[in-house]
């Protein structure tokens, strides 16, 4: 039944439209390749520089190293601990900076005096280096998990808020007044109109908002924390144990891509079930 029904649809294909469609699949595939093949050929040069001396493995370690360090601190289950302690406090961080984002958002659409009146104060604490409020933070509440939580919210929240309420403000006003005219109150509005019609934009701000909750959360295990990748990058270079430090560096970027890939997945099945 499935080879019929794939048959039927590529017999509704002009052989035009099959070529297109053929060349756009080839076209991913191709970069695709290309992606693996530009890293396979970083790492490849990367071994032979450390080989033949062209680089002091001491600095810049090697991926084998890398690799050996890895399985070795794999075995003994001491990284997966750092690593499930980063990605805790990231998940955590990342929830609450949506979750406040998201109410405050909603407040400041049903009450817009009140956005206009907090907007510039959003604003400044937006443009304020957030590396300067972590040693605040840390005063005030020590160190722990706690600290590098509120951290990771810190880099994200005001800006998460400001664009999560610029794109309520910008929904369609002829939806609004048609759900005006039919009767409905301003929360139906915003549930049957605003919030499904702009939540795109909103998986593309949270796809920014947990790299920044990943950001934030290593700053905070750089200044308060005794776990997590952040602490490893610390130690490590305190320590000049660089195979650590370059190992812990290459962990955070596969779990920002897994991350990502898996906000995109997310965004595409949305995006296909609104059109």
């Amino acid at each position: 039944m499935k080879k019929k029904k794939n048959d039927i649809k590529s017999s509704s294909f002009s052989d035009g439209q099959k070529a297109y469609l053929l060349n756009i699949k080839m076209q991913k595939i191709f970069i695709i390749w290309s992606r693996i093949l530009i890293f396979a050929g970083f790492l490849i040069l990367w071994q032979i520089s450390s080989d033949f001396g062209w680089i002091d493995d001491f600095y810049f370690s090697s991926p084998l190293a890398i690799g050996s360090l890895f399985l070795h601190d794999i075995k003994d289950m001491s990284l997966l601990h750092h690593i499930g302690i980063t990605l805790m406090e990231s998940g955590i961080s990342f929830l609450l900076i949506i979750l406040c984002s998201l109410l405050t958002a909603t407040l400041f659409w049903f009450y817009p005096v009140l956005g206009r009146m907090f907007e510039p104060f959003l604003i400044v604490l937006n443009s304020l280096p957030k590396s300067a409020l972590a040693p605040l933070i840390i005063v005030w509440l020590g160190t722990g998990s706690k600290t590098i939580i509120l951290c990771g919210m810190s880099v994200g929240v005001f800006g998460c808020i400001l664009n999560l309420y610029q794109t309520f403000q910008q929904t369609d006003p002829e939806r609004l007044k048609l759900v005006e005219t039919l009767g409905g109150t301003r929360m139906q509005a915003f549930t049957k109109v605003v919030f499904p019609g702009n939540l795109p934009a909103f998986i593309s701000v949270s796809k920014v908002n947990i790299g920044l909750a990943l950001v934030g959360v290593i700053i905070g295990e750089f200044l308060a924390g005794r776990r997590g990748l952040g602490f490893l990058i610390i130690y490590g270079s305190q320590t000049f144990k660089l195979d650590l430090v370059i190992l812990s560096i290459v962990i955070l970027c596969f779990i920002a891509m897994i991350i990502y890939w898996g906000l995109n997945v997310l965004e595409k099945k949305i995006t296909l079930r609104i059109g």
